[in-house]
Parts: C-alpha cells; sequence; structure tokens
C-alpha cells in the first residue's frame, strides 16, 4: 500500500495514581490520519479537519507531523509522507487529542511501508510527536491509545498492558472550556515532600494489584493522587463538587483525566457509570458549566488501520 488511514482513540492519562506512566483507552470517536507515501523524504501535512482550534501545519509543529519525522529515521532512505488529519477529539479536553493525532500518524503510515517498524519503534515516534504539543515527553496518553486498555507507559522500551477485570468502567465527563496541557505541568514546578512520594507509589502498587487481581477493593484503595490532583484541581471550576458526586454515587475513585479539565471515575459496571456520568454532569452544571460525558470499558480497543 501507498496510502493508509487509521484512526486512534481518547485517553485517559494518568490514571490518578500513575502520573505521566499510566493511562487507558476509551471507546467512541478518536483522531484519524491519512498518509500517503512518497518518494520526497519529508513530511507534509497537507490538511486538517474537525480541529476546534487552528493547529499548525509546520511537520515539526505538529504531533503528527513530527511524530511521522521521528518514524522516517526508520523507513528506507528517501521516504516521505503527506498528511491529512481529521480530528475527533478536542484539544485541551485531557483525554489525549494530542496523542491521539501522533499515534493515528505513526500507524498509518507504518502500515505503507513494506516491513513494518516495531511497537518500540512506533511507540517512541507517537511520543516524540506529541512532545510539539505539551512541550514534555511521556507516554501515558500515547500507548493506550497505541495498545489500548490499561498501559504503563515506560520513558524507554516497550510499554506494557495491565490486565483489567471485564467490569471495570469509565466515566469520564469533559466540561465545556479548555485547559492547556502546558499550563496544567506549569503548576506542578514547586518540589514535592518524600512523603508525597510514598504515598502515591503505595497507591499505584494497590491500583495495579487491584486490576491484576479482579479486587474492587484493592482498587477503591489506590484510586487516588496526592500528587498532581491537589495542585491542578483549583484549574477546574467545580472540580470538588464533581469528584464528590462520583464518589457519592459509588465510583471506586475519580481524579483528573490527564491534564484536564475532563474528570474521570471508575465504577464497577456499565450501569453504574452511566449513573455516575449523569451525577458529574449535574455538578458541572451547577457550577455554570456545560458538559458532556463518555462511557467505556477501561478495556477499550487501541489505534487501528481502517482503510
Amino acid at each position: 500500500m501507498r496510502h493508509a488511514t487509521a484512526i486512534a482513540p481518547r485517553t485517559v492519562g494518568n490514571v490518578a495514581a500513575g502520573f505521566d506512566m499510566l493511562g487507558h483507552a476509551l471507546e467512541g470517536p478518536g483522531d484519524q490520519v491519512t498518509a500517503v507515501r512518497n518518494a520526497s523524504g519529508q513530511v507534509r501535512v497537507l490538511s486538517i479537519e474537525g480541529a476546534d482550534t487552528a493547529l499548525p501545519t509546520e511537520a515539526q509543529r505538529n504531533t503528527a507531523g513530527r511524530a511521522v519525522q521521528h518514524l522516517l529515521a526508520s523507513c528506507p532512505p528517501g521516504t516521505g509522507f503527506d498528511l491529512r488529519i481529521h480530528k475527533g477529539i478536542a484539544m485541551g479536553s485531557g483525554m489525549g487529542g494530542s496523542a491521539a493525532s501522533a499515534t493515528a500518524a505513526v500507524v498509518a503510515a507504518a502500515a505503507t511501508l513494506d516491513e513494518a517498524p516495531g511497537m518500540d519503534t512506533l511507540y517512541a515516534a507517537a511520543v516524540a510527536g506529541e512532545s510539539a504539543a505539551t512541550g514534555a515527553a511521556h507516554g501515558d496518553n500515547v500507548a493506550p491509545s497505541l495498545l489500548g486498555g490499561l498501559v504503563i507507559a515506560p520513558s524507554t522500551g516497550t510499554p506494557r498492558r495491565v490486565p483489567v477485570p471485564a467490569w471495570l468502567h469509565a466515566a469520564v465527563v469533559r466540561p465545556h472550556f479548555p485547559l492547556e496541557t502546558r499550563r496544567s505541568r506549569e503548576v506542578l514546578q514547586a518540589p514535592y515532600p518524600l512523603h508525597d512520594f510514598v504515598l502515591q507509589s503505595e497507591a499505584l502498587a494497590l491500583l495495579l494489584m487491584g486490576c491484576m487481581q479482579d479486587d474492587a477493593a484493592c482498587i477503591h484503595r489506590g484510586l487516588r493522587d496526592v500528587l498532581v490532583e491537589p495542585r491542578r484541581a483549583p484549574l477546574i471550576p467545580g472540580f470538588a463538587a464533581v469528584k464528590a458526586a462520583a464518589l457519592q454515587a459509588h465510583a471506586l475513585g475519580a481524579s483528573i483525566s490527564g491534564g484536564g479539565p475532563s474528570v474521570f471515575a471508575w465504577f464497577e459496571s456499565r450501569a453504574a457509570a452511566e449513573r455516575g456520568a449523569t451525577a458529574m454532569q449535574a455538578a458541572f452544571s451547577a457550577a455554570g458549566h456545560g458538559s458532556e460525558s463518555v462511557v467505556s470499558p477501561v478495556n477499550a480497543p487501541g489505534a487501528r488501520v481502517l482503510a
């Protein structure tokens, strides 16, 4: 093939205790990228459709473009690509929009090659691409967008999927205002006490153990964030009430999705997650903000080639 179209899903980054290294995929709309292989030796972003804000078409400044530029090192000499992007994920939503574009781009581009690059190569390229938008190279959105499910995203090497119970569902509510990732990272610059790192590590261990052992009580104990959430919560009007609404609806836990402003919660069934999403939206409404919600199994599919 000389051209291919791929789609990559929305994601929840950090998953409370796993800042910058744990994320999971979500069912539903995603970003689509069509890649056309040529012999130009360059990457060009020809068009961007569906974006709710202006995005750069210069390849180095575009997440999809930079990701495929990084991929060129693994392609035959002279390989180039023309990209067309269709955004299905709102920017600044906290659901991995920049990561999805980068992921869909490398998956589409790789599908046109005679010898497909390995997962390590695709992951590294997509992470490099996302850094064009976030200013930091981290894979907690890229890894689940690429692989699906709940994924540990290492700084180097292959991402690893974490087994999760089939009953585990997420409710994610996105208020109708953006929060730029760069801004949400700025509030994390001050040092943290060592004790907070110990508590966060404890939570992450409990969360992963609960998922692997099908233990809802253990997940409940671990689904918390003592490092990042307290500093980012003031950037999200109504956050405390939305989180409280999720917990009152019997969520196992709730926190900020990625850099925000979306809020996610985990539940023991789809029906419970749907009730939780309704309660969370009502809380945002009481704070003066409209919102939209998505309910998805945590073990949702990752990126795939459409054509």
